[in-house]
């Protein structure tokens, strides 16, 4: 127990700080976001990482445990007093259960929830502060295929505003657009939950705009920035829905195209078979630790991180199973716990 929560900590700490340098630094430098943004970030990121962070770390407290209590001839004195392999190995797998459990809740109920909290992060900054999105003097790339930058502003306009749009279909001959504007102004629509923005003087090289957001106005234009009204949410990533929202959201659009139910069933089943990987790495650990026979703690700790890379890694490979064949997400488990029982019989005889 020690050991799996020293490893949680460790490990949980190192994928949080991985991913605050990685999407909360150019919400900091590009959107302004205000300081409490990393609170809520860290209080959405940390339920996330912990599916990851709890099997692996259970892995590397058994593997390490185990190969201590190897290399001091713990185990053969065990033996000696009768107390089988299987009874030292039965906390192993009742702990394994109940990390398991954790998991499982995490994945169902947890985890959907923080991800939609860290997805609406900048949305729901841009909302208090719809000027946060375009800081004069900074080059703005949190649009997608667009590119914005001004060279000043007063309030909520913007002079000498000007707008890259990047052609995203490689096939296309027209390159994109290139809109300039003597002032730009932020407007909230809160009836049609929109953030928009008024552009006077405008000259236009290429298409009269980046996309069907634009409104051409007699010179003037107006372009749909953000859109968080629910309408804009119809098709919301599985990821990010616990799986009743699941049930409902595809019962609710019967005509959805078989692909893209299929990746949402395979969301639900994923969750399921993720959250065994403590069960599963229970059976595989407890044998490799025991083979890990040297008194310092690098051999175990490569062991864990190859054996969670691998399961990891397989488990991302499978990619959207048909609705008939959900069952493959289950083959890494499979894998695990068939090789464990293979190497703890001949831990047993050994």
């Amino acid at each position: 127990m020690s050991g799996t929560l020293f490893a949680i900590v460790l490990l949980s700490a190192l994928l949080v700080l991985g991913n605050l340098f990685k999407e909360i630094r150019p919400l900091l430098v590009e959107v302004g976001a205000p300081l409490w943004v990393l609170w809520d970030f860290l209080l959405g990121i940390i339920p996330v990482s912990l599916i990851y962070t709890v099997p692996w770390a259970f892995l590397s407290a058994v593997l390490l445990v185990f190969g201590r209590m190897s290399s001091d001839n713990e185990l053969n004195a065990f033996r000696a007093a009768g107390v089988s392999l299987v009874r030292l190995s039965a906390p192993v797998v009742i702990l394994g259960l109940a990390f398991s459990a954790l998991c499982l809740w995490l994945n169902l109920q947890v985890a959907p929830e923080a991800k939609r909290r860290v997805e609406d992060i900048v949305t729901r900054t841009i909302i208090q502060d719809p000027r946060s999105l375009l800081r004069a003097g900074v080059d703005q790339s949190r649009i997608k295929n667009v590119k914005v930058d001004s060279e000043s502003s007063e309030g909520d306009v913007f002079h000498n505003f000007h707008i890259f749009v990047m052609e995203d279909n490689d096939d296309s001959t027209d390159g994109g657009a290139y809109i300039h504007a003597d002032t730009a102004k932020t407007v909230v629509d809160e009836e049609k939950q929109q953030i928009r923005l008024r552009l006077t003087g405008v000259y236009s090289d290429g298409p009269a705009g980046p996309s069907k957001d634009f409104t051409l106005m007699s010179g003037d234009l107006e372009w749909m920035v953000v859109d968080y009204s629910e309408d804009a949410r119809r098709k919301p990533k599985p990821s990010a829905m616990t799986n009743k929202e699941i049930d409902d959201f595809l019962a609710s659009w019967p005509t959805l195209p078989e692909k893209y139910r299929a990746r949402y069933r395979a969301e639900q089943m994923r969750r399921y078979s993720s959250s065994f990987a403590c069960l599963a790495f229970a059976f595989i650990g407890v044998p490799l630790g025991i083979k890990a026979r040297r008194r310092d703690t690098s051999t175990g700790l490569i062991v864990s991180l190859a054996v969670g890379v691998t399961y990891f890694l397989a488990g991302s490979m499978i990619e959207n199973p048909t609705e008939d064949g959900q069952w493959v997400l289950w083959i890494p488990n499979l894998l695990c716990l068939g090789l464990g029982i293979f190497l703890f019989r001949r831990a047993r005889f050994r």
